[in-house]
């Protein structure tokens, strides 16, 4: 399945890439865990801190073209460093935070810029530019196992931390484990140029954006990506209220993002495969199309531990493995020229659904007490999503031939 990536200077590259997304998204992916302990630590309430939240997703997906745009420019090592410097930034200050603002200046935009400089745009645009294009597919699977790897790994560490040591405690480690993760920069980087360094646009980078922007498969490819944000971060950020709406105990809600991490490892794996053998765009209508049918299986079951763990792994199989897809589809449109400007684009579009999943949930909550009304809504988005990916204009796909 990943021969293609099998020699040792590549599976170096894959290998780091991997290793600095488990860092950036396990922290990031977990925040919802500090939801519950902030409140009761300040007294802030559960909308206010679930808008902090919300503007962090729209940060990190805001940050990402702009992140792009500087690591095309003037290579992605500055923008990785700053970026995990900055994420251990916030994570340090908002122990020190006792207002809503306060609170989103660090979570929302510090440690969520952090996290977005070090992230799948300019992760997979590094590493595209570097490997031969027979790698690329394989690669962004695995550098996107590394992203779930780091939610199976961090979230059940940090809620046993967080009930060791106090969440201010939890939260300041990861400081210390973003800040440990700078040495896999140079991995990521190295001194070699890149393998194609001009792609389909050689017009500049202005030429290449505004071309994206008049492509009406592009543009599809935002739509079904808004929905993926709106689900992703409704779920990371509430999942947790959710379960204590239930009556179950944190640790449910912890393992339960715990093996949307693992099962998304597998998920990612083969999506990466896929990516080589079928048109990326019908990969990503059949992901879409089995959460609609997830959650209404979710809503159907009584609300027992078991249902919630089947539930995680389910939803874990399609979490963010439209991501390998989603950036082959970008790269066959554009190149990979500026891919990590192009694909940071699409994943700003993800965010604004990020941002509207995990405001909203805080609203539906303050409300009308539960989340009945979101789930409602993340199906209907879903399903939409799995049409509008269908009529996408995408190359078949080209086998490849060894000499």
């Amino acid at each position: 399945m990943f021969q293609s990536v099998r020699r040792p200077d590549l599976l170096i590259i894959v290998l780091a890439s991997a290793g600095i997304l488990m860092v950036t998204m396990g922290i990031r992916q977990s925040f919802g865990l500090f939801v519950s302990p902030v409140n009761t630590s300040t007294g802030l309430g559960v909308v206010t801190i679930s808008f902090a939240l919300a503007i962090g997703q729209f940060t990190w997906g805001a940050v990402q073209p702009v992140a792009g745009a500087i690591a095309d420019h003037y290579g992605p090592r500055p923008v990785l460093i700053a970026g995990l410097v900055i994420l251990a930034l916030g994570c340090l200050i908002t122990p020190l935070i006792s207002s809503g603002f306060g609170l989103a200046v660090s979570l929302g935009l510090l440690a969520s810029m952090g996290s977005g400089m070090g992230s799948f745009s300019v992760l997979i645009g590094a590493a595209a530019r570097r490997l031969p294009v027979e790698s690329r597919g394989a690669a962004s699977g695995i550098i996107n196992a590394g992203g779930s790897f780091g939610q199976f790994v961090f979230a059940p560490l940090l809620q046993k931390l967080i009930q060791s040591i106090g969440w201010m405690g939890a939260i300041g480690s990861m400081a210390i484990v973003a800040l440990a993760a700078i040495p896999l920069v140079s991995r990521v980087t190295g001194t070699q140029p890149a393998l194609d360094a001009h792609g389909v646009h050689n017009g500049g980078l202005k030429r290449a954006i505004l071309d994206a922007l008049k492509n009406p498969s592009y543009l599809l490819l935002h739509a079904g990506f808004f929905t993926c944000g709106f689900h992703i971060a409704f779920l990371v950020t509430h999942l947790p209220g959710e379960v204590g709406l239930c009556g179950l105990p944190p640790n449910v809600a912890s393992w339960s993002l715990a093996l949307i991490g693992i099962a998304n490892i597998l998920g990612s794996l083969i999506a990466g495969s896929f990516v080589a053998k079928y048109r990326s765009k019908y990969i990503l209508s059949v992901m879409y199309g089995s959460r609609t049918l997830l959650i209404l299986g979710y809503l159907m079951m009584p609300k027992v531990e078991w249902t919630y763990y089947l539930f995680a792994i389910g939803l874990g199989l399609t979490w963010l493995a439209t991501v390998p897809p989603t950036a082959a589809i970008v790269g066959k449109l554009f190149g990979t020229r500026y891919l990590a400007t192009l694909f940071g684009l699409t994943l700003l579009s993800h965010q604004i659904g990020g941002f509207l999943g995990a405001w909203l949930g805080g609203i539906s909550m303050s409300q009308f007490g539960d989340f009945t009304w979101m789930w409602y809504a993340d199906m209907v988005l879903a399903a939409l999503a799995a049409l509008l990916n269908l009529p996408i204009r995408e190359e078949r796909v080209r086998r490849a031939v060894t000499a």
